[in-house]
């Protein structure tokens, strides 16, 4: 039997930007998937295991940063042996362009996954311009 608790590492993580880091924790950089239209940029983020209520979405000076806290889940009364599946909490962060409508931000969660829905100013929007003829 194993008396360790051995992890294998199966995502990139980032760690504080400082060397000297207080977190005790793992944070990961989750996948993420853009998408844009005429009027709406869309941003997919995967989170697996996070709950509604443990997603947090903020904006600060065109920073839009996701994060999302993990609570994880072990059998009462088991010791972990062996464990392939790397316990920690999400974030990412985006710098937004002057061309979203930063008051009109929709975000949904259903299933992990994240979707924001980033619609664009009316200034960044296309224009059709109307040719006459003489």
């Amino acid at each position: 039997m194993a008396q360790e608790i051995t992890k294998l590492p199966t995502r990139d993580f980032a760690r504080g930007q400082a060397a000297h880091s207080t977190r005790a924790t793992n944070v990961y950089r989750p996948n993420s998937d853009i998408y844009e239209d005429e009027n709406h940029i869309v941003l997919v983020t995967d989170m697996p295991g996070v709950a509604p209520g443990d997603v947090d979405v903020t904006l600060e000076q065109r920073v839009l940063t996701i994060r999302g806290r993990l609570g994880v889940e072990r059998p009462e009364g088991y010791r972990a042996i062996y464990s392939e599946y790397g316990e920690g909490n999400y974030e990412r962060a985006f710098t937004l362009s002057e061309d979203i409508d930063q008051d009109h931000i929709e975000a949904n969660h259903k299933d992990g996954v994240l979707t924001l829905k980033l619609p664009k100013a009316e200034r960044a929007k296309t224009k059709k311009i109307q040719v006459k003829t003489a």
